[in-house]
C-alpha cells in the first residue's frame, strides 16, 4: 500500500513539476494556486463531460445504479482516508488489502440488497396483475 501511495504521489509530482516549467516557459507565470484552479477545474469539467451524459441515460430508469455509483465513490474515498490516516498516525497498519475488504463488504451488502430488493418489487408486480 504505502509503494502504491509513493509512485501515486511520484507520479502526480512528476505531473505538477512538467506544468510548472510550462507554465514558466509559456511566461504565464500563474501562481500555484492559480494553476490548481485551473487545472482542477478542467479535470473536474472533463470527467463531468464523461458522467453527465452517462448519468443522463441512467436516470431515465437507474437511479438505484446512480446510487450506487456515488456510494461506491464515496466509500472507495474513505477506504482510502482511513488507511492514510492509520498510516500517519501509525494506529494500524496502512495496507491495500484492507481497501480491497472494505470494498469487498460494501459490494457483498449491496449485492444481498439489490437481490432482496429484485425479489420483493417482482412479487409486488406478480400481485398488481
Amino acid at each position: 500500500m504505502t509503494r502504491l501511495l509513493y509512485a501515486f504521489v511520484k507520479g502526480a509530482a512528476l505531473i505538477h513539476e512538467s506544468i510548472l516549467h510550462l507554465n514558466d516557459r509559456s511566461g504565464l507565470f500563474l501562481t500555484d494556486k492559480q494553476l490548481h484552479f485551473l487545472i482542477m477545474g478542467l479535470i473536474g469539467m472533463g470527467i463531468l463531460a464523461v458522467i453527465y451524459p452517462l448519468f443522463l441515460v441512467l436516470s431515465r430508469h437507474h437511479v438505484l445504479t446512480i446510487a450506487w455509483i456515488y456510494v461506491f465513490t464515496v466509500m472507495v474515498v474513505l477506504c482510502f482516508a482511513i488507511e492514510i490516516g492509520q498510516g500517519i498516525t501509525g494506529t494500524g497498519n496502512m495496507e491495500f488489502a484492507d481497501i480491497l475488504s472494505g470494498m469487498a463488504g460494501f459490494m457483498l451488502l449491496f449485492i444481498i440488497f439489490a437481490v432482496l430488493r429484485g425479489v420483493c418489487l417482482l412479487i409486488m408486480k406478480l400481485f398488481r396483475l
